[in-house]
C-alpha cells in the first residue's frame, strides 16, 4: 500500500473511532428497532391521559430515545387551558435548573483547555469569594449573625457538586433565606434587570451555611459557575451558551430570553388556587413567570433557560455518546465519565449520589423504580425532568410546566420506560 493511501486509511480510521463518524443525529424509529415495546409504550399514553383527566396537570410532553433512536415523542393535553391550545412537542419549556447541566457541561470544556482545575480555589479566578466565612449563630427576630472562619477555600468541584455550601435564596433553608433577603440577593432566575456579575458579587460576602465539602447544599453555585465561565472564557454565559454549545448541536430554541417571534410558543406556568383548581401562575415571592419574554440581562447559570424537549434530548444525546454529537466533540469520553462519576463520597443525597452537575443513581437508588445505577439526572422548578441512563442507552425526559406538582408523574414515567425494555 503507497504512503497516501495507508495514511487515508489511517485518517478514516482514528475519525470513526474519535466518534466524529460515529456519533449521528437522534433518528425516528419504530420501538422494535430499538429493542423496546410498542405494546407497552401505550401505557404511558394512558397513565399521562390520566393525569390530565384528574386535573393534576394541564398537559405533558415526553420523548424516550433507545440508542440513538426516538422511540416515544407524544404531547398531551393543553398548553394553554383557556384558551383550548393543544400542548405540541414544539412548544418552549421554562426548564429552570435543568440548565445546570448546561453550565457544568461549559465549566468542563474549559477544564478541558487547561483554563484550570477542579481543585483550583475559586478565589484564584473570583478573588471576591476569598476567605470564606461559615454560619454561626443566627438571630431569627431581626436576621443578624455571627459567622467563623471556613477551614478552607471553596474550589471548583465544591461548586460542581453543591458542596460549597453556598445556599439557594427564596427557596433554600430559612436562615440562609433572610440573611439573602437582607444582603437583596436575587433567586436566580427571574431576575432580568440585574447582572450576573453583581448578584456574585453580593453572594461573595454573605455567609456559607456549612464548612466547604462537609455537606450536600443546593444552592447558587452554578450561577457563581456561571460567573466563572464568563471570567475565564471572556464571553457572557449567553454568548458561550451559542457560540459553543448551543450553535454546534443544533439546539435552535434554546435561549435565556426568548426572541419575540417565539414568545407564542412559551407554555403557561399552572399551580393550583385554593380550591385546588389548576389556574394560571404568576408568580411566587420573587419568582415571576414570563421572564423569558423579557429582555433580561441576568444570564443565570443556575435555572435561567427555556428549552424544547428536542433540543434538551439532543444535549443529552451529546452526553450518552460521549461527549459527540452529529460530527462535533463538546466533550472527551472521558470528561463525562468524570462528571458522572460519585463526587461526594459518602455524602448522601435520598440514598443517591452527585457527580459535576448530576444526580447519579446509586445501588441504593436503583431499588425505587428499577433505573439503572449509574443513571445520570436532574428536573427543573417548574415541572421538567430528565435522565440518562449509559447501560440501557435511554435517554428519557417528560416537560410540564406547573409549580407545584401533585402527581406522582415523574415516577410513573421512569417505571413505563423500564417496562417497556425488550431485550
Amino acid at each position: 500500500m503507497n504512503r497516501p493511501i495507508s495514511f487515508l486509511f489511517s485518517l478514516i480510521f482514528s475519525l470513526m473511532f474519535s466518534g466524529v463518524f460515529a456519533q449521528k443525529a437522534l433518528q425516528t424509529t419504530l420501538p422494535a428497532a430499538a429493542k423496546m415495546s410498542a405494546e407497552r409504550l401505550q401505557r404511558i399514553d394512558r397513565v399521562i391521559q390520566d393525569n390530565i383527566d384528574k386535573n393534576l396537570i394541564a398537559g405533558a410532553t415526553a420523548l424516550i430515545a433507545r440508542d440513538g433512536k426516538i422511540v416515544y415523542n407524544k404531547s398531551f393535553g393543553y398548553s394553554d387551558v383557556d384558551a383550548k391550545s393543544a400542548l405540541r412537542g414544539s412548544d418552549i419549556f421554562r426548564i429552570a435548573s435543568q440548565t445546570k447541566a448546561i453550565t457544568s457541561v461549559a465549566v468542563m470544556m474549559l477544564f478541558e483547555e487547561g483554563k484550570f482545575l477542579l481543585d483550583d480555589p475559586l478565589s484564584k479566578y473570583l478573588p471576591a469569594f476569598a476567605k470564606p466565612n461559615v454560619l454561626d449563630k443566627f438571630n431569627p427576630a431581626d436576621s443578624s449573625y455571627t459567622t467563623i472562619p471556613a477551614k478552607r477555600e471553596i474550589t471548583i468541584r465544591d461548586l460542581l457538586s453543591h458542596t460549597s455550601g453556598i445556599d439557594y435564596a427564596v427557596i433554600g433553608s430559612a436562615n440562609m433565606r433572610a440573611i439573602y433577603a437582607k444582603n437583596n440577593l436575587s433567586p436566580g432566575f427571574g431576575s432580568r434587570e440585574l447582572h450576573l456579575k453583581d448578584e456574585m458579587l453580593k453572594l461573595a460576602k454573605s455567609p456559607l451555611v456549612h464548612q466547604p465539602g462537609e455537606k450536600f447544599t443546593y444552592g447558587l453555585n452554578t450561577d457563581v459557575l456561571g460567573y466563572l465561565v464568563e471570567v475565564v472564557s471572556g464571553l457572557s454565559l449567553d454568548r458561550f451558551f451559542t457560540e459553543r454549545i448551543f450553535k454546534p448541536l443544533g439546539m435552535n430554541d434554546t435561549h435565556f430570553y426568548l426572541p419575540a417571534a417565539k414568545h407564542s410558543r412559551l407554555v403557561p406556568v399552572y399551580t393550583f388556587d385554593n380550591q385546588n383548581r389548576l389556574v394560571k401562575y404568576e408568580r411566587n415571592g420573587a419568582i415571576t413567570a414570563d421572564y423569558p419574554k423579557s429582555n433580561g440581562t441576568y444570564y443565570s447559570g443556575g435555572a435561567g433557560l427555556s428549552s424544547t424537549i428536542n433540543d434538551y434530548a439532543v444535549f443529552l444525546q451529546m452526553l450518552l455518546n460521549g461527549g459527540a454529537y452529529n460530527g462535533k466533540q463538546l466533550l472527551s469520553r472521558r470528561t463525562v465519565d468524570l462528571m458522572t462519576m460519585n463526587q461526594i463520597g459518602d455524602i448522601s443525597l435520598r440514598g443517591d449520589k452527585f457527580g459535576l452537575g448530576f444526580q447519579i443513581t446509586s445501588k441504593q437508588g436503583m431499588a425505587k423504580l428499577g433505573v439503572t445505577e449509574g443513571t445520570f439526572a436532574w428536573g427543573g422548578y417548574f415541572g421538567t425532568t430528565y435522565w440518562v441512563d449509559p447501560v440501557e442507552k435511554i435517554v428519557g425526559l417528560i416537560f410540564i410546566q406547573q409549580s407545584p406538582l401533585k402527581t406522582d408523574l415523574h415516577d410513573k414515567f421512569k417505571a413505563l420506560v423500564y417496562q417497556s425494555l425488550a431485550d
